[in-house]
């Protein structure tokens, strides 16, 4: 069987957790009746979960149910052989998700999760790329709000700068200026088994802790550490660390080296977020750098997230500021309704997937701007409501 003639375009692996149902959610209906829409089938452990989640979004009652699990090696080799893309959202993919990345590079199926895990992250490229590369199959990693509009807002800065000036700007600062959303029980998870992974292989400890952990045998210039509050005179405001940045900041320094370098080997990048200016501003700053965001006993747990309501009421608004020793600058934003972790982020990878249909790039372990770039940011724009828009 072609990969063209498999049965499914699609399949959404964990369609019965949290994030997994509403990616299943948004494909049953903004696609509904639509002459685009992909074949598509849920996927997870239990055929009654399936059935009692495929009822509960309202999704046909035809929809393809697919039982697979991640202890199961052979179930995850029919899953993959199955389908042209597989989107999966069980995480933390460093516990569950090796054995079905690995399928899908055997069988030259297209793979996209929302993986904030950059030390496994590491080793799965060091691992799968090679093979990747020989069976086409293409390797999304961090298709979610982390780190979808970071990764693409520099990517299209970039080629504004180059329309703009002629040239990329060799510095680009990422700056949050307003958000609505929280923190999800899977990122949370997350980052306690990374801190696991770690604390049992302390030498993992350099790829978490390196700007360029995502680039192997590339380092670039020094990054700023963008771990302190500072006052931004350009700006005139306080700015705070990101907490998404430490994943974020890898993948666009994976991009640039996966596109041969188009930002230049001597590009520079860090992402804060903008506290206002004044005292105000600056004791925001502050409490945001002292006080721990993530990693409490107070974090959501996998499968919790917010309302309906809460979702829908979410946003995000990230400017871009690419700067040039001479004083060239340019500036770009990226917006999005709905929560940035689940809202948003459900969406971001539903489309990667779609995209991924159409996407012509080679195969291997990648990130969302060296494999669909521009097409994504215009299919984002299209359909999820992510708009990407040059600002001067």
């Amino acid at each position: 069987m072609t990969k063209a003639d498999r049965p499914f375009d699609i399949v959404v692996y964990g369609a019965t957790g949290y994030t997994g149902r509403l990616v299943a959610e948004y494909l049953a209906h903004h696609y509904a009746g639509r002459a685009d829409a992909p074949r598509w089938a849920m996927a997870g452990r239990s055929k009654a979960k399936l059935e009692e989640v495929r009822d509960l979004i309202g999704a046909p009652a035809n929809t393809p149910l697919v039982v697979a699990d991640s202890n199961d090696p052979a179930s995850m080799k029919a899953l993959a052989e199955q389908a042209r893309v597989v989107l999966t959202t069980v995480g933390p993919y460093q516990l569950y998700s090796e054995p079905l990345l690995s399928a899908c590079v055997a069988a030259g199926t297209d793979y996209a999760d929302l993986c904030g895990e950059p030390v496994w992250m590491r080793q799965m490229a060091d691992k799968y790329h090679e093979a990747a590369k020989k069976s086409g199959a293409r390797i999304s990693f961090s298709s979610g709000f982390d780190s979808i509009p970071f990764d693409l807002g520099v990517l299209m800065l970039q080629k504004h700068a180059v329309e703009v000036h002629g040239m990329p700007a060799p510095r680009v600062k990422a700056r949050v200026r307003a958000m609505q959303g929280g923190v999800s029980g899977g990122t949370a998870a997350s980052l306690g088994a990374t801190l696991k992974a770690i604390a049992a292989e302390p030498s993992l400890g350099a790829i978490m802790a390196s700007p360029f952990g995502l680039t192997p045998g590339f380092e670039g210039p020094a990054q700023p550490p963008a771990d302190q509050p500072e006052y931004d005179e350009a700006l005139q405001s306080w700015c705070a660390p990101f907490i998404m940045a430490v994943i974020n900041v890898k993948n666009v320094h994976r991009t640039n080296q996966l596109l041969g370098h188009p930002y230049g080997t001597d590009f520079v990048y860090d992402e804060m977020v903008l506290t206002g200016p004044g005292e105000q501003g600056e004791a925001v700053a502050k409490h945001l750098a002292s006080t721990p965001m993530i990693g409490t006993p107070n974090d959501p747990k996998p499968g919790e997230g917010p309302t309906k309501e809460e979702r829908e009421n979410g946003f995000y608004d990230v400017l871009f500021i690419g700067e040039w020793p001479d004083g060239l600058r340019v500036t770009y934003g990226v917006k999005g309704r709905y929560d940035p972790g689940y809202g948003s982020t459900s969406r971001m990878l539903a489309e990667t997937g779609i995209a991924l249909l159409s996407c012509k790039a080679e195969g291997g372990i990648s990130t969302p701007g060296a494999l669909m770039g521009a097409d994504l940011v215009k299919r984002l724009g299209d359909e999820a409501e992510i708009t990407f828009a040059a600002e001067g």
